[in-house]
């Protein structure tokens, strides 16, 4: 396994849980997605799972030591 797939499943996790909870409060602060809740959350479980994998693809390359060096060292050379 490559790194940015170990990366992005242990991100994932991470990810899903944010994802349905931001969710998860919009559903339930709406009063339409509210009184609706037994087909709304269904449809955010399913939404969240099939989001994860790419949300999670897209942030494990930045979760890497050698980009953060990268960026550190092209911050220094330009001036404040």
């Amino acid at each position: 396994m490559s790194v940015r797939l170990q990366l992005a499943i242990m991100v994932g996790l991470m990810i899903n849980a944010i994802l349905f909870g931001i969710g998860i409060v919009t559903i339930l602060s709406v009063p339409v997605l509210a009184d609706n809740a037994k087909y709304s959350i269904p449809v955010l479980v399913v939404a969240c799972f099939v989001t994860t994998p790419f949300v999670a693809w897209i942030m494990a390359p930045r979760l890497r030591l050698r980009y953060w060096q990268e960026r550190e060292q092209g911050n220094k050379q330009q001036p404040i």
